[in-house]
C-alpha cells in the first residue's frame, strides 16, 4: 500500500506549489502523465501500479484514452486484476470497447458486480446482443436477475438510468431502529445516499425523509411522523430527458423509481442526470452541426462514414440552391457584381438563421416552449429577424456602394438583406416547430432545411430585384 505522502510526491513532483494547489484538484498532472508512460514503455509493473493507485477512477480513463492501441494493450497486461472496474464508467465508449475486448467477457462479468446497478447497466446495453448474452450468462444468480430485469425496461428510460442500491424502512420504525440498522449494514452500504424511503409492507412508496432531517431528528421519533407524503418520482417507463427536466425544475439530488402499481424499484442519483443532461446536448450538437460522433477516439472509417451521410444531403439541398442561381446564369454573366454580393446575402440568412434555430430546439428540448408562448416567441424572432435586416441592409448597401459605386446595386443589396434576415427569422421557428409536430427530432434536421430555405430566399430576391431593376 503506497502512503499519502508518498502518492502526493509520485504525483506532485516538479510542480510548484501554485501548480500544485491545481493538481490536489485534477489527478492527473503532466508529471503523473509522463511518469505512467514511462512507466509502460519500460514494461515496469509496481511502478506503474503505484503511479495508478492513487489516481482516481475518472483519471485512469483519461489516461487510458490518451493511449494507442498498444499502449493500452501493455496498460491492461501490466495492471492485470489491479486495474479498478469503475474505471470502465468513465471511459469514452470507444476506447471502452477496446478495454472490454481485452479484459474478455469473463473478466467484465467479474467486473459488473462490483459496480452500482446504473452502471453496470450503462456498460451492459452498449454491447452487441451476443455478447452481452454471454456476459449475462457469466454474472451471479442475484446480479443476473437485477440486470435481466433492467434490460427489459425501454432504452434511455428511468428504468435503465435508476440505481437499484437505497434505502427503505417500514412507517413504523424509530428514528433510532432506523439509525442503527444504517449502522449494521454500513459495510455492505457504502453507497453515496442523500435520502431514506418509507415504504408498505407491499414495497409501494409512502414518503422520503432527508439524512439531514433524519439525523437532527430524536431516536424515539417514529418515520411516518418525519416523512413527506408528496414525494416526486418518476415511472420506470419515464424518458431519461423527462427526468433530467424535472432534476433541473426542482433542484432535485435524487428521484424515487416506481412501476405501475407505486412500488419503490429504484433511485436515481444526481450524478447519472449529469450524464444525461451532457448526452442530449451532445446529441442536439451533432445534429446541428450534421457530426454524428464527436468523439475524438472514434475511427477514421466511422467518422468519415457519419460525415459523408450528412454531406451527401447537404450536397443535393446545395444543388437546389444553385438551380436558382442557374435561373439567371445570363443576368450573373452581364454584370460580375452580382455573383460577388449574392454569397453575402445567402451566407447572412443562413447565419441569422441557425442562431434562431438554436434558441428554438433548446427551448423544445427544456419544455420552455409549448402553446402558450408560441406566438410570442415567433413574433419575437420575426421582428429581429426584421431589425437586424434593416441594421445590416444599411451596412451591406454602403458596403456595395463603396465596392461598385452603383446605387442601384446598393439598393437591391439592401432590400434583399432584409428580405432575406426577415424570411431567417420566421423560419427559424417555424421550421423546427413542425418538425416537432411531425415527430421528428428538430435538433437533426432544422439546420438543412433551413440552410436550404436562406440560401433559395436569399439568392432568388437578389437576383430577381437585379433582373427587374437593373438588367
Amino acid at each position: 500500500m503506497v502512503h499519502s505522502e508518498e502518492k502526493t510526491n509520485l504525483i506532485e513532483d516538479g510542480f510548484s506549489s501554485d501548480e500544485t494547489n491545481f493538481k490536489s484538484l485534477y489527478g492527473l498532472t503532466s508529471a503523473a502523465e509522463n511518469s505512467i508512460l514511462n512507466a509502460i514503455n519500460n514494461k515496469n509493473t509496481r511502478s506503474l501500479k503505484k503511479l495508478i493507485e492513487p489516481l482516481h477512477p475518472a483519471d485512469q480513463a483519461d489516461m487510458l484514452e490518451r493511449l494507442s492501441d498498444e499502449q493500452i494493450n501493455d496498460f491492461l497486461s501490466l495492471l492485470g486484476k489491479s486495474l479498478d472496474p469503475e474505471v470502465l464508467v468513465y471511459l469514452d465508449l470507444n476506447v471502452q470497447e477496446k478495454v472490454i475486448d481485452f479484459i474478455g467477457p469473463k473478466g467484465l462479468a467479474k467486473a459488473i458486480p462490483e459496480l452500482h446497478s446504473d452502471d453496470a447497466i450503462e456498460i451492459l446495453q452498449e454491447l452487441e446482443q451476443a455478447d452481452r448474452d454471454v456476459v449475462i450468462k457469466q454474472l451471479p444468480k442475484a446480479d443476473r436477475i437485477l440486470v435481466e430485469e433492467a434490460l427489459s425496461f425501454p432504452e434511455s428510460s428511468a428504468g435503465r438510468l435508476m440505481q437499484r442500491e437505497f434505502l427503505a424502512f417500514p412507517a413504523n420504525w424509530t428514528v433510532g431502529q432506523t439509525i442503527d440498522h444504517m449502522r449494521d449494514q454500513s459495510e455492505e452500504n457504502e453507497e453515496n445516499f442523500y435520502s431514506v424511503y418509507i415504504v408498505d409492507p407491499a414495497h409501494r412508496l409512502l414518503g422520503v425523509i432527508s439524512l439531514a432531517r433524519l439525523l437532527s431528528a430524536k431516536r424515539p421519533v417514529r418515520l411516518s411522523n418525519l416523512m413527506e407524503s408528496n414525494t416526486r418520482s418518476v415511472n420506470v417507463e419515464t424518458d431519461q430527458e423527462e427526468v433530467a427536466l424535472l432534476f433541473q425544475q426542482y433542484g432535485l439530488v435524487n428521484m424515487p423509481v416506481i412501476d405501475n402499481a407505486g412500488r419503490l424499484l429504484g433511485v436515481i442519483i444526481v450524478d447519472d442526470i449529469v450524464d444525461v443532461i451532457n448526452e442530449e446536448a451532445e446529441e442536439d450538437l451533432q445534429g446541428l452541426t450534421g457530426v454524428s460522433n464527436l468523439s475524438i477516439t472514434a475511427s477514421f472509417a466511422e467518422t468519415a462514414k457519419g460525415r459523408f451521410s450528412w454531406l451527401i444531403l447537404n450536397m443535393f439541398t446545395a444543388i437546389l440552391a444553385s438551380t436558382v442561381i442557374g435561373l439567371f446564369q445570363e443576368e450573373i454573366e452581364k454584370l460580375v457584381a452580382l455573383a460577388v454580393l449574392m454569397p453575402i446575402v445567402a451566407s447572412m440568412g443562413g447565419n441569422a438563421g441557425t442562431q434562431t434555430v438554436t434558441v428554438a430546439v433548446r427551448a423544445l428540448a427544456t419544455r420552455q416552449l409549448n402553446y402558450t408562448n408560441l406566438q410570442k416567441f415567433v413574433l419575437k424572432e420575426t421582428w429581429l429577424g426584421l431589425v437586424n435586416g434593416f441594421l445590416f441592409a444599411i451596412l451591406s448597401m454602403l458596403l456595395a456602394y463603396v465596392w461598385f459605386g452603383d446605387k442601384q446595386i446598393a439598393l437591391i443589396m439592401g432590400l434583399a438583406m432584409i428580405a432575406n434576415l426577415l424570411f431567417a427569422g420566421l423560419l427559424g421557428t417555424l421550421i423546427p416547430l413542425t418538425l416537432e409536430k411531425f415527430n421528428i427530432d428538430p435538433a437533426i434536421s432544422s439546420s438543412v432545411f433551413l440552410t436550404t430555405a436562406t440560401d433559395v430566399i436569399g439568392f432568388f430576391t437578389f437576383l430577381g430585384l437585379s433582373a427587374l431593376v437593373i438588367l
